[in-house]
């Protein structure tokens, strides 16, 4: 017999659960939107400036990335930062080759005239967390590893400073940088340096609703559906969101004064649901004598800068969108 399977639950249009635990990811929100959520296949070729290839790094490893090279002028002969992006998506959706992605990284290459290497991460619940955590922290040591010699990847090897290499994340991404940065600090990266981490609108939170979260407007880009479901489709099964991954300024959490962290540029936009939480996890940075620059986005939402329609439509957005981009150009120029 046959057994058909049936929907348990759809996750604000990204995420369909059906009643055997499979899941799909084909968007069924408002049509006019899906391209954000459609793949870009790379191009070796400068479009706007910028070539695009993906990678495999090693052959038993499986670790897959999409790395952003700016063209350069013939006559310079500096090398570029690297930046490793770690994709949002609350840890359940989105993949590093969507269109939000492209569109965002292409011109923070050019912007920042960095390399971007960004990591296809595993996905819950078929990939519970720490699982793109590690995948992010194996892209880290793979980027050292390309540092000693021990890897090749022409572009990173002709072109990439690795004395200057920094982390970023889009949400949940945000998380990801953090625990990365914190299990750097214990690991020798030799010869490569982590200057910088740069989590953007982290999916920092507690078990028990924040001021914001009762607040705040939610937006295609972060609902309380989607607070709620895919923080219990991603965390370990019986964990809670008081999870040092995506509490770090909790009880379950090591203490902050405690890691050893390269400085942060944090980025807050003014209306995200989760800004207490956030908010709250930069207080514990700066308690801890941390290295921190804050940076707040007024009058936007979470991820407000992946939103191509709104960017393009919308001065505000827009207006955000390029203080936000210079503010991180800046950052990685001075460190």
């Amino acid at each position: 017999m046959v057994h058909d399977k049936r929907v348990k639950d759809v996750v604000s249009g990204w995420l369909t659960v059906f009643d055997d635990g499979s899941v799909d990811r084909t968007w069924t929100g408002p049509p006019e939107v899906k391209f954000m959520a459609e793949p870009v296949p790379p191009h070796d070729d400068f479009i706007d400036g910028v070539a695009v290839k993906d990678v495999v790094a090693g052959e038993n490893s499986g670790s897959r990335f999409r790395i952003y090279l700016p063209e350069r002028n013939d006559s310079s002969v500096d090398k570029l930062p690297v930046i490793l992006h770690f994709h949002g998506g609350g840890f359940c959706i989105s993949q590093a080759d969507w269109y939000m992605y492209y569109a965002v990284y292409t011109r923070l290459a050019r912007v920042a005239n960095a390399i971007i290497v960004s990591v296809f991460l595993p996905l819950a619940p078929e990939h519970r967390l720490p699982a793109a955590c590690d995948a992010g922290f194996a892209g880290l040591l793979w980027l050292r590893d390309v540092s000693r010699k021990q890897g090749h990847e022409p572009w990173l090897n002709e072109y990439a400073d690795f004395n200057r290499v920094f982390l970023i994340g889009d949400s949940s991404g945000g998380n990801i940088v953090h625990q990365v940065a914190a299990r750097a600090g214990e690991e020798d990266l030799s010869p490569m340096r982590l200057a910088g981490a740069i989590p953007i609108h982290p999916g920092f939170m507690r078990s028990q609703r924040s001021k914001s979260e009762l607040e705040q407007e939610q937006t295609p880009f972060l609902t309380l559906d989607m607070v709620d479901k895919f923080m219990e489709l991603a965390l370990p099964i019986g964990s809670t969101k008081d999870h040092p991954i995506s509490c770090p300024m909790g009880d379950a959490a090591p203490a902050v004064e405690e890691l050893k962290l390269p400085p942060y540029l944090y980025c807050v936009a003014e209306k995200d649901l989760i800004k207490d939480t956030e908010m709250e996890f930069y207080e514990s940075l700066k308690n801890g004598k941390k290295d921190v620059e804050l940076l707040i986005n007024n009058g936007v939402g979470h991820s407000f800068y992946l939103n191509k329609i709104a960017v393009d439509m919308d001065p505000v957005t827009g207006s955000a969108t390029e203080k936000l981009f210079e503010a991180i150009a800046e950052f990685i120029n001075k460190h």
